[in-house]
């Protein structure tokens, strides 16, 4: 049995779930994304609370499955609502982004600049050196962040580099000088 899986997924007003066999489709202020399901796995709008099952819950895939689809439901739910976002840091010297239409143009010291085609659906701005990356999908979001931040990943030497607010490199001392006698 899953304890995850077992548990109701409430959504506010104005927010709609459609169960059309294995694809579930939420629809809110966001925009509109869709789920498709297992084939073991069911969903159930009732009551203004969305049910997840499975065939066999002594399975114990079907249960890991049970989990996972209940989670993905309940992003999508709060995506289409809230929304997800990730922010990150641009550190270095001439280092530098800019978003025009939906084109990321980064300068993070190579020869050249370096454009990124933004994914459908997610939006970037920049705000000094500080990109964040929005939109309803949180798969998408995370995807984009994370591409964003492979093109230049912050070295452990000086810093420099695309990193995620708030995380913490490890610096690394470099070479040092030994005394010879």
């Amino acid at each position: 049995m899953s304890r995850i899986g077992k548990k109701p997924i409430p959504f506010p007003t104005g927010t709609t779930v459609t169960v059309a066999g294995p694809l579930v489709t939420v629809q809110g202020p966001k925009g509109k994304l869709e789920c498709l399901l297992h084939p073991s796995v069911s969903a159930a709008v009732v009551d203004g609370v969305v049910n997840i099952t499975v065939r066999d819950a002594a399975d114990h895939k079907q249960a890991a499955l049970w989990g996972l689809y209940r989670s993905l439901i309940t992003n999508l739910v709060s995506g289409v609502n809230a929304g997800y976002s990730k922010q990150l840091e641009i550190s270095g010297v001439g280092f530098k982004a800019a978003v025009s239409g939906q084109v990321l143009t980064l300068n993070v010291g190579f020869s050249h600049p370096v454009a990124y085609a933004i994914a459908p659906g997610v939006s970037v701005t920049v705000d000094k050196n500080v990109l964040t990356v929005s939109g309803a999908d949180k798969e998408k979001v995370g995807q984009t962040a994370a591409e964003i931040r492979d093109v230049a990943p912050a070295e452990p030497y000086k810093g420099k580099g695309i990193k995620y607010v708030g995380e913490v490199i490890r610096r690394k001392s470099g070479k040092l000088a030994t005394k010879t006698e």
